[in-house]
């Protein structure tokens, strides 16, 4: 999994599991309801969704399919895939002015 498929999917799944997570706490202690485990259902549903077609979406652009890879970002809302910078190895300084006397 490249680092965009990876970045887009945790930025979709983890605000989803948080909401999960905090719905579960504020309940700790009873019995789950008929809320919760629908709440549980739809996280994990959406991340199922959002995993399927993502990586549609990435296969399509390595197999170069640009119909499928727009088809598959559509179902997602936006016909491109996010674009991440790649971090660069090891910090830089850049040289700037020396203080003087």
């Amino acid at each position: 999994m490249t680092v965009n498929v990876f970045a887009s999917f945790m930025r979709t799944v983890v605000p989803v599991a948080a909401g999960l997570l905090l719905t579960l706490a504020a309940r700790a202690g009873f019995d789950l309801d008929d809320g919760t485990a629908t709440a549980a259902v739809t996280a994990a549903l959406t991340a199922g969704y959002y995993a399927v077609f993502r990586l549609i979406e990435e296969g399509a652009g390595r197999l170069d399919v640009p119909w499928l890879r727009r088809l598959a970002g559509l179902a997602l809302g936006w016909a491109r895939p996010p674009q991440y910078p790649v971090p660069q190895q090891g910090l830089t300084v850049a040289p700037g002015p020396h203080p003087g006397p």
